[in-house]
């Protein structure tokens, strides 16, 4: 028995002192790294730093101040793919998903219409996030956008899916390949570009600007818009303001009608305000399967009333606002 207890105590003692050393290991080597020389950050290097305070001010068209356009992203799924915003979860892919499918496709057969209806009762033209493949599957609903002088930008081929991971070749080809199909169904080839959930490659915008793009609602980190960094041609950033994009606020925060109008006029008040300092850009990006039910249209309309009873707003498409920015800086 005393031999157990000296044996017990020996290997207690010698457990300790592993314990200790591989404590002093840990605590060494997070010595170590801490006093290595932290990686440089790297910045995205497509645009210079300024802030908004150094900034020479100047004006929109028409004396205006505050620029405001809007957004409805037109789009298409693949009804064998479970990729796409829902309302309802689809944890193991199954397909066909028709709840959400079905949901979806409310926004081009109704919703759609219901924004225009709400458009044209104020004289306001949208600026149309298209997936090409709508020029395919939807030809009349082309038509009748192009008949309220609505303008283009390129989306991607499908909401199904988006340029991530695709090599340079294959993207420069998926690229020009959106903007033919888009020029050739609208007449004209699209200035703008809003990516498929907003994903870009390191190489997107310098394939954008060869192909004649010239504006991108990509970045988001502005009140103005401002020139980009491309190997050839020109690209400007136009804020497309994500805070008040009704898929975040309406699906992922829950947000009743109420809360999304009184975010809307929020950031419309603010920037408004801030306006008269420097002039500033106000994006409304909108989706038809969500803002185009029932249930919250009248909170879109009433957005547009507000904005409507304000002096010193020009309400325009991106194309116009990189216009008028270039002939002014």
């Amino acid at each position: 028995m005393a031999n157990d207890g000296q044996d017990r105590r020996e290997f207690i003692a010698k457990s300790l002192i592993g314990a200790a050393a591989l404590l002093a290991s840990v605590s060494g080597a997070g010595t170590g790294r801490a006093q290595t020389a932290p990686r440089p950050i790297r910045r995205s290097e497509r645009y210079d730093d300024t802030f908004i305070t150094e900034r020479k001010p100047f004006t929109w068209p028409g004396d205006n101040t505050l620029a405001v356009w809007f957004a409805p992203n037109v789009e298409v799924w693949q009804y064998d793919s479970a990729s796409g915003v829902g309302i309802t979860p689809n944890p193991t892919n199954h397909v066909p998903d028709v709840f959400n499918y079905a949901w979806r496709e409310y926004g081009m057969r109704v919703g759609l219409w219901r924004i225009a209806d709400a458009f044209d009762a104020v004289g306001v033209r949208a600026t149309v996030a298209l997936n090409s493949q709508v020029c395919d599957v939807f030809p009349k609903a082309i038509e009748e956008m192009k008949k309220r002088n609505w303008e283009f930008m390129g989306h991607g081929t499908t909401n199904s899916t988006n340029l991530g991971g695709l090599n340079p070749k294959t993207e420069r080809e998926t690229i020009k390949g959106i903007l033919r199909t888009m020029e050739q169904a609208t007449g004209k080839k699209p200035r703008g570009w809003l990516g498929s959930g907003l994903i870009e490659t390191y190489d997107t915008l310098d394939i954008l600007a060869a192909e004649g793009v010239n504006y991108c609602g990509d970045w988001n980190n502005d009140d103005q818009p401002y020139p980009m960094k491309v190997k050839s041609g020109k690209m400007f950033a136009i804020p497309y303001c994500n805070e008040i994009n009704d898929i975040p606020l309406y699906l992922r925060k829950g947000y009743t009608g109420e809360q999304y109008l009184r975010s809307v006029i929020d950031q419309f008040d603010v920037l408004y305000a801030d306006s008269h300092k420097q002039p500033r850009v106000m994006g409304v990006p909108l989706h038809p399967m969500i803002s185009g039910q029932p249930l919250r249209i009248k909170y879109l309309e009433r957005a547009l009333a507000h904005m409507k009873e304000h002096l010193g707003v020009w309400f325009a498409t991106g194309s116009e606002i990189i216009d008028a920015y270039q002939s002014v800086t």
